[in-house]
């Protein structure tokens, strides 16, 4: 009996792996954020992306994880200045629309002292 069971297991793990194909083993997911400010909205949303992009590479190190992937996570604006502004960035200020890619989800503001501020977020995942 045990070996008919044993075959039986053995040749449903076969045809579960065949019809699903190998599935990445993901040992946890981390939310990354970045805020920058610039002159221009391109300069702050280019920088803090690229800021994003380094705290997922610090993030993977700091796990140990061989490789990561990044997917848009939404986030909201994170002011510089909470004294001016207690409650996160008032409508008003707000820029549209946010810029979703593969990777980042960027949304921007008008600043205080900087004309500008975006403040981007991802989700890390790695293996």
């Amino acid at each position: 009996m045990k070996s008919v069971s044993a075959k039986v297991v053995g040749v449903l793990s076969i045809a579960v792996f065949a019809l699903l194909g190998p599935q990445p083993a993901y040992a946890g997911c981390e939310l990354v954020t970045a805020t920058h400010s610039a002159p221009t909205r391109v300069k702050a949303v280019q920088t803090s992306q690229a800021l994003a992009l380094q705290s997922a590479y610090n993030v993977q190190r700091a796990r140990g994880w061989s490789s990561v992937s990044l997917s848009p996570h939404p986030v909201a604006g994170d002011p510089f200045w909470k004294a001016v502004w207690p409650n996160g960035v008032p409508p008003k200020a707000r820029l549209e629309p946010d810029i979703v890619t593969a990777h980042f989800y960027t949304t921007c503001f008008r600043g205080v002292v900087v004309p500008f501020v975006c403040t981007t977020g991802s989700s890390v995942c790695g293996q």
